[in-house]
């Protein structure tokens, strides 16, 4: 078959045992990108300014689009030279060196672990900020009845199970209507968030501060691109497309729907930080007045959307570890059954290896930030430009004397140079935070030593 003629998106269902449809796929991308971040957004409006949060969140919304289609563009692209309907981003990475540059030649098996890598460090951390918002949020409501003291890390807890029940589910497909459920609890939400914001806007747009400090600003950066910058969602929801050739369309799921989650960043942002100006929390579902029982439901309802939206970003990185690292080891005459326990044991040891991180290390607003600056800045910014320059290098539409390969490498100076500023603040921040609730809860402990040493009237410990 000659090159030009063969159609990656024709042959994408032999791959594919279970395709989604538009509509699916909509809500899937909708869901899977809409997550803790967008209720971030205010925080992050307080890192950057009003003015320059404003203009730097539409102009980061518009590069962080284009950066997804050059990559989804670019696995079409080397589909095609691999004559194969269907490419997974670390593969494509691989056919991208091999067919690129000489000095790329040998590479490729390094940045496809690498691509890995990033994409189930990227999705761990994202299912970390989950545990910790439905933690801090189950206490901030919890704790209005019962005053327990339990701490947020109990709360994540008693998710440990709920979380192990929900992963048995293992089809893509079969998550579909969750998604549907977790996105109308997320617009349900959306109308309650403004409910808060209008009904008490006393302040002046003017009274915020415009501009932000410059050392604050990378953690304004990396919120925003983990909030928008679901790379493994976009990929993993497009390969299970029936019709994948719609995905890019000017009117497709691609642009239709980071539009409309541009919407939702924007409002939720500038009126959520106009409203509760420095005193906005992590979440700014925990601005609300928790007497009050819509904001107790709605917090509750949001937690399980989230929930839900745990599962369907599990889903990413199990299968990059079962399809590439694991089932390939395995004995040819490996039973089914044997890869079901196998499946079943990754995804046990998942709930486990989140669970744990998110108790250990619970500061939701600054994981979320590392993730973005970490992660994102390479597999939605750096990686899509390179593997475009290899993709078309032996058509000579990406050497250096072109247009193309230099806007490339401008995007990829861009990304490197915000991943390491981004990175150095964002760790920064995080020491220094880590240290005052260390000393917070020595100071507590003491004094809880002291009042009992005390009441029982002796000096023996």
């Amino acid at each position: 078959m000659v090159l030009e003629d063969y159609n990656p998106h024709v042959h994408r269902e032999e791959y594919i045992a279970h395709p989604t449809n538009n509509a699916e796929t909509f809500f899937h991308l909708i869901k899977g990108v809409l997550g803790t971040g967008v209720l971030a957004m205010p925080e992050a409006f307080k890192y950057a300014g009003m003015y320059n949060g404003i203009i730097f969140l539409l102009t980061l919304a518009v590069f962080v689009t284009y950066c997804l289609h050059i990559l989804v563009r670019t696995q079409y692209i080397l589909c095609k030279k691999k004559q194969t309907g269907l490419l997974y981003y670390a593969d494509s990475m691989i056919v991208a060196c091999e067919v690129g540059p000489g000095c790329f030649k040998n590479l490729g098996s390094i940045l496809s672990f690498m691509t890995d890598f990033f994409m189930i460090f990227y999705q761990i951390g994202t299912c970390c900020v989950y545990w910790v918002f439905v933690g801090d949020n189950l206490k901030y409501v919890v704790d209005n009845y019962y005053k327990n003291n339990f701490s947020k890390q109990i709360y994540m807890l008693f998710l440990f199970v709920p979380h192990c029940l929900g992963m048995c589910i293992r089809n893509l497909k079969l998550l579909a209507p969750f998604s549907l459920v977790a996105d109308v609890i997320t617009f349900v939400t959306f109308a309650v968030v403004y409910y808060y914001i209008f009904s008490d806007l006393q302040s002046n747009f003017t009274d915020r501060p415009a501009w932000g400090s410059a050392i604050d600003f990378p953690l304004f950066f990396g919120t925003v691109l983990f909030s928008l910058q679901s790379v493994p969602v976009v990929i993993s929801v497009e390969n299970n497309m029936k019709t994948p050739a719609f995905f890019r369309k000017w009117y497709g799921q691609l642009n239709v729907g980071f539009g409309l989650l541009t919407i939702f960043y924007f409002f939720v942002g500038v009126f959520g930080y106009w409203r509760y100006g420095e005193d906005i929390k992590s979440a700014i579902t925990m601005n609300f007045p928790k007497e009050e029982i819509l904001a107790q439901v709605i917090i509750i309802s949001y937690c399980i959307a989230i929930f839900l939206s745990y599962l369907l970003n599990a889903y990413v990185p199990i299968h990059i570890l079962e399809e590439r690292y694991i089932y390939p080891k395995l004995n040819e005459d490996a039973t089914e059954r044997k890869k079901f326990w196998i499946d079943m044991a990754l995804r046990f040891l998942y709930v486990c290896v989140t669970c744990l991180i998110s108790t250990t290390i619970p500061l939701l607003g600054l994981i979320i930030s590392l993730c973005g600056v970490f992660c994102t800045t390479h597999l939605g910014i750096i990686f899509p430009p390179l593997m475009e320059i290899c993709a078309l290098w032996e058509d000579e539409r990406s050497k250096p004397k072109t247009l193309l390969f230099w806007k490339s490498v401008a995007i990829i100076i861009f990304g490197i140079f915000s991943m390491v500023i981004g990175v150095y603040a964002t760790i920064k921040a995080m020491v220094e935070q880590l240290e005052v609730e260390y000393m917070q809860i020595t100071v507590s402990a003491a004094t809880s030593l002291a009042t009992t040493i005390s009441s029982n009237g002796t000096t023996t410990i």
